[in-house]
């Protein structure tokens, strides 16, 4: 008997009511909820060929056999919020042709991919998908997997932070049906779908909106790109400020009305390391505001960089409401202020070197950094040659009665990145001394590595330094070192671990693996080697991988329980490409955000 029309429209809309419930109701996971993987089909993997393919950007991997990635647009949109402190005219995006920089690689002739880098290689991915598989098993959607106990943990909003962290690293990796499940994922998340009343806007930037934009960058899936602009809307309204520069946190509410105001004494590196993401979102989407708010914090860097009591640096804290950096006296490339460094040469880069003033600062500020602190530490005689001549980077103290400045001879695991710092910018702007200087901070952060009974460097340790970086090793004074050395177990030359905590950080191999592709230098392989092995023997779970309470024990380590979307992000990646050819993010091709996202390079 035939069904009355109506009675099977009714059925149908049902139908298509209960099926769109089924696939898209997982995707609400809310920030405090501890779902697992909601039911993800297993995409089409594109074949070798496909892969090969160059998509030209926008037009979406869709068109070469692969998944349509969906957008769905968050409840809120930020958009319709009036801008309270509007500007008058939007900076475009510098154009024309792209002046042409030095090479960064190195040509690798005669690259071999042999079977011990392969096998290397093929061990960081199988450490990688280990890590993923209990993510999608405990912790789906949630920012963080809890490696020991298992479960998920919100920490960044509870906008999935280790799916999106990892996003590229899945695409690097060769992981595309993981990808495309994430990506199918990542699109679909709602920015107001929070507990939080406020968001750390750096965090949420490097992250989030330096996430999606890598892995629209690498897959050329526009509903990624589409993720990022609706993001990318939200944090703009973080410089709706009276003078244009942002606060620490962005507040919801204060943003809404029309009350935020940049802070009085804020981490130098928090509003002023937002320029990379900012500006590629801008020359993906074409909208000029997001360069023009970034910009607005280079004039002040600009402005105020001979200002400081360090002239050349910008102190750690920063007065950005009053916009005065002369009212603070410590000075770092470490904690608080490490990015901003970072982004001037990486800057530089992804304009295609359109500006000269982020060169000029860069330079300005490396001067500074290597006359007042860098420094070499003093080393026993038993220590072979070639380790005798490295590097660290620590603060700088200007006392304000004598304008004496006192070196700090602290070093930290945030500040090992400066070794790829200085080989990028020397590389760049041809400064060899420059490259040379990174080589010997990336050596002397992995040495750090080696002498620690894990095989892993303290969070902040101290050690006693030379009076000169340069010239012949310094004499080893036994008498100082047993006067000055608080902790007799350490190895000698150390004053102290005061944080001995190893938190899965990525600065130390972020530099090995920069100047390897920087110098060609095979040995730096065999480094990395030695720390992959020492960070998977200290600080592997049944489940994934944790930080670790001390570096300094010998034996056992105590797990903290906590793994951030870093590892997966940055450490366990630039393990990944220091074993794979090099034309895998080739860093004339690329530039790598301070959370390893790869943004392309203009041509």
């Amino acid at each position: 008997m035939a069904i009355d029309r109506r009675v099977a429209r009714l059925l149908l809309i049902t139908a298509v009511f209960l099926f769109a419930v089924f696939v898209f109701e997982p995707f609400r996971a809310g920030p405090a909820s501890s779902r697992g993987p909601f039911p993800v089909p297993a995409p089409h993997r594109p074949s070798p060929e496909q892969e090969q393919t160059t998509v030209q950007a926008g037009k979406g991997s869709s068109q070469l056999g692969g998944p349509k990635i969906q957008f769905r647009a968050s409840s809120f949109d930020w958009t319709s919020v009036r801008q309270h402190h509007s500007v008058s005219s939007i900076r475009p995006l510098p154009t024309g042709t792209p002046i042409p920089l030095n090479r960064v690689q190195y040509g690798f002739p005669e690259y071999t991919h042999d079977a011990t880098t392969k096998k290397r290689q093929d061990a960081v991915r199988a450490a990688f998908v280990r890590c993923w598989d209990s993510y999608k098993q405990h912790a789906w959607l949630r920012d963080e997997l809890a490696p020991v106990r298992g479960g998920g943990k919100t920490t960044f909003g509870g906008f999935a932070a280790t799916l999106v962290d990892a996003l590229d690293t899945l695409w690097i990796m060769d992981l595309r049906e993981e990808f495309y499940a994430a990506a199918a994922a990542a699109a679909q998340l709602d920015w107001a779908n929070t507990t939080d009343t406020s968001l750390n806007l750096f965090e949420t930037t490097i992250r989030h909106l330096g996430g999606l934009l890598s892995a629209y960058d690498l897959s050329d899936e526009p509903a990624l790109l589409e993720k990022a602009k609706e993001l990318g809307d939200m944090l703009y309204m973080a410089f709706d400020t009276p003078n244009r520069l942002p606060g620490f946190w962005f507040n919801f509410e204060d943003a809404k009305s029309g009350i935020q105001k940049a802070g009085t004494s804020d981490p130098s590196a928090s509003p002023c390391s937002l320029s990379l993401e900012f500006t590629r979102l801008a020359q993906l989407t074409g909208d000029a505001k997001f360069y023009d708010a970034i910009s607005r914090i280079t004039d002040f860097l600009e402005r105020t960089q001979s200002q400081s009591q360090l002239p050349g640096m910008w102190p750690k804290l920063i007065d950005f409401r009053d916009e005065r950096v002369d009212k603070e006296a410590g000075f770092s490339i470490g904690a608080l202020a490490d990015s901003l460094y970072e982004y001037l040469p990486k800057m530089a880069a992804l304009l295609g070197g359109r500006l000269p003033n982020y060169e000029k600062m860069h330079r300005a500020a490396m001067d500074v950094v290597a006359k007042h602190l860098l420094f070499r530490p003093m080393l026993p005689p038993t220590t072979k040659q070639e380790s005798r001549d490295i590097l660290f980077a620590g603060d700088a103290f200007v006392h304000s009665d004598s304008d004496r400045i006192e070196l700090v001879p602290e070093g930290q695991h945030l500040s090992c990145f400066a070794g790829g710092m200085f080989g990028l910018g020397g590389k760049l702007f041809n400064i060899p001394e420059h490259v040379a200087i990174g080589e010997r901070l990336a050596r002397g952060c992995a040495w750090a590595y080696s002498v620690f009974p894990t095989g892993l460097m303290p969070e902040i340790f101290e050690l006693i330094p030379c009076d000169l970086i340069e010239g012949p090793p310094c004499p080893w004074d036994e008498k100082r070192w047993q006067k000055e050395a608080g902790d007799k177990k350490l190895a000698k030359g150390f004053k102290n671990a005061r944080d001995p905590r190893y938190i899965l950080r990525p600065e130390a191999i972020e530099s090995i693996f920069l100047l390897y592709r920087m110098t060609g230098k095979e040995d730096l392989r065999d480094v990395a080697w030695s720390m992959f092995e020492s960070v998977m023997k200290a600080t592997k779970t049944p489940l994934a991988n944790s930080a670790i309470a001390d570096v300094t024990v010998d034996g056992e380590t105590k797990k903290t329980d906590s793994m951030e979307s870093f590892f997966l992000a940055e450490t366990l990646k630039y393990f990944y490409l220091i074993f794979s050819p090099p034309d895998l993010i080739n860093l004339d091709q690329f530039v790598l955000n301070t959370e390893a996202h790869p943004f392309r390079r203009p041509t």
